[in-house]
């Protein structure tokens, strides 16, 4: 069977992912051409895993239907190659956070216990899946990482199958280490086809020294191991406080930005305010000018007959054109008047020229006084009104005829 072409793993992988309503994968809108991305970029280069849709159940009970890479993870331990099955979720929240991985082991192997980086029930927990970083971070250096750490310590060996004694055994047997049959690692079926079916690893036979015998080699190896950890546990609380220095000034740089966009938001309003109290003044300015232009016309015109008039008294320069009138002016000028009277006296009180009960007494009779005068103006007011709408209602009438 031939395997199928790139073509086919994208129309899956956008058949699936443009699905909408009940039957939808729960990824963020935003991210999926990027889990599209990685999927390709993944079965690009291990040719060995292959996308899928399958159900996951969580902790709770809950049960979704999510994506999945299945395959097997090349790897190379004692210069030989080895496959090593495992499944490749992507949760809900990838790749915001990362993918969970499982290893996958058939009925002829068994989980190495125990391991640095796989738990019994074949959870895998490696240093680039704690320290994930979104959006760097992706399944393609995910393998990759995974080929280095299960190179280094397998987590999958074959099971030990028990051999039928000898049926005739001789007088004094002499016991000879049968290692156990190779087993092999099924291939997981792929879209892409699978570069063949890989050997096993197979449990190496304990082999007891002499008494009193220790073997170099075996303390180097020892002493490499654990330099090589010291050193993987170092590396990764730098980057875990790196990680978290990196984050805390992420965070003083968000709150930053915040602030500078709420300042900018103000200033934005203010700069609007200013501007529309510019225009505002600008129609006053002109409103001034015009104003200024009609007073000074009207002083050209007028200046030569206040020449020729010699002093004006300015009681009467202004004559007014009915008793109403002649009424309103006396009763305002008696109130303005009346209201500078009682200003002074404010004032000569504050200063301690006058005495407060004669200060009390004539405050009283002026603004009785200012009172009526008021009254008077207002009456005046309604009474001019009232010609007004008769005098209006007149020149309609003889318009009317």
């Amino acid at each position: 069977m031939e395997p199928p072409n790139p073509q086919q793993f994208q129309q899956f992988l956008s058949s699936v992912l443009s699905q909408r309503g009940p039957s939808a994968l729960p990824y963020a809108e935003d991210v999926k051409w990027l889990i599209r991305q990685h999927l390709l970029s993944l079965i690009d280069i291990y040719p060995s895993l292959q996308p899928k849709t399958a159900s996951f159940t969580h902790n709770d009970g809950r049960t979704v239907n999510l994506l999945q890479a299945v395959g097997t993870v090349p790897m190379v331990y004692l210069d030989r190659p080895y496959n090593i099955p495992v499944i490749i979720w992507l949760m809900e929240s990838y790749p915001r956070h990362p993918a969970l991985v499982f290893v996958n082991p058939t009925r002829d192997m068994v989980i190495k216990k125990p391991h640095p980086f796989v738990n019994p029930s074949g959870v895998v927990s490696i240093p680039y899946l704690q320290n994930w970083i979104y959006p760097s971070s992706n399944l393609v250096e995910l393998v990759r990482n995974l080929s280095h750490f299960f190179g280094r310590d397998p987590p999958l060996y074959a099971k030990v199958h028990a051999h039928p004694s000898n049926p005739n055994p001789s007088p004094r047997p002499t016991p000879t280490p049968h290692p156990p049959p190779s087993t092999s690692f099924p291939n997981h079926s792929s879209p892409v086809g699978s570069s063949g079916i890989r050997p096993a690893i197979p449990p190496r036979p304990v082999q007891q020294p002499p008494y009193g015998a220790v073997k170099q080699d075996d303390w180097e190896e020892v002493f490499k191991r654990n330099a090589t950890d010291k050193l993987l546990v170092d590396l990764h609380n730098d980057i875990v406080g790196l990680r978290n220095a990196q984050e805390k000034d992420m965070d003083g740089l968000f709150n930053a930005q915040g602030v500078l966009k709420q300042r900018e938001e103000q200033l934005k309003q203010g700069l609007k305010e200013m501007q529309d109290e510019k225009e505002g003044l600008e129609q006053q300015l002109q409103m001034v000018l015009m104003n200024s232009d009609v007073l000074e016309g009207w002083l050209r015109e007028n200046e030569g007959k206040v020449t020729n008039l010699g002093n004006v008294d300015v009681d009467t320069a202004f004559e007014p054109c009915d008793n109403l009138s002649k009424q309103m002016l006396d009763c305002t000028a008696s109130d303005l008047a009346l209201e500078d009277v009682i200003y002074s006296l404010d004032k000569a009180i504050q200063g301690g020229a006058i005495p407060f009960d004669q200060y009390l007494r004539n405050i009283r009779l002026l603004s009785r006084e200012q009172f009526f005068h008021r009254a008077t103006s207002s009456k005046v007011r309604a009474a001019q009104m009232q010609a007004q709408v008769a005098n209006m209602a007149a020149r309609t009438s003889q318009y009317a005829l």
